[in-house]
């Protein structure tokens, strides 16, 4: 079992006090499981990716990746395991605007310790990246930025992949090709992905779906 979420509980302060978010989320994924998690705007499908990646902190409950606690860790530990076990990709890109397609996919890597120029270049050649590794992202289109994101994430090799609306900022066509990519890299990789989406077309896509609705999931 690689993630793994026992009675997961956040609020949030409100204007009339603790406002619900999540309420009592249990979860279990093993390696190489895919996971669509859809709901409602607002529904904490964010946060919940969120509290899994250690980028926020939970009211209650555990969250085990690879046997690991996220939950008991301090900021340098959710931070090495993001470094090492999982990898973000997000709906805003975060690509680093002063490097190059090339440095931006090989960054992550670096830092995991675990860069392979061999796999770097299989993963800019399926993406349609290998013209434009000398660029930078103000260069590059939406589509062809979303995709060096990719890039960036699973040249890692991350055994988790968490993806918040990876696909949201692009039209329709370039999301199918670009979903087409991120899949069936993710299986060459062996990673398991988590993937947030409000298209039920994508979500098909994943071998399991889950809905959030009032804190809770169905």
């Amino acid at each position: 079992m690689l993630l793994k979420i026992e009675n997961l509980t956040k609020s949030y302060s409100g204007p009339d006090g603790r406002v619900p978010v999540l309420q009592g989320i249990s979860l279990s994924l093993d390696a190489g499981e895919t996971l669509a998690l859809t709901g409602e705007s607002g529904s904490g499908k964010s946060t919940l990716l969120h509290l899994i990646g250690g980028l926020d902190h939970a009211d209650g409950g555990r969250i085990l990746v690879g046997g690991q606690e996220v939950t008991a860790l301090d900021d340098a530990g959710r931070a090495a395991l993001r470094r090492g076990m999982v990898g973000l990709i997000f709906q805003q890109f975060n690509l680093i605007p002063s490097l190059t397609v090339r440095d931006n996919i090989r960054f992550q890597a670096r830092l995991a310790g675990r860069e392979d120029p061999a796999w770097a270049a299989a993963l800019t050649d399926a993406l349609g990246l290998t013209e434009q590794l000398t660029k930078y992202p103000e260069d590059l289109s939406g589509g062809q930025q979303q995709r060096v994101a990719i890039a960036r994430t699973i040249a890692a090799r991350p055994a988790l992949i968490l993806a918040d609306e990876p696909t949201g900022n692009l039209d329709e066509d370039t999301a199918d090709r670009v979903m087409d990519q991120l899949t069936r890299l993710v299986d060459e990789a062996g990673a398991t992905l988590v993937l947030v989406t409000h298209s039920s077309a994508l979500a098909s896509r994943m071998a399991r779906q889950c809905h959030l609705s009032h804190g809770r999931l169905s």
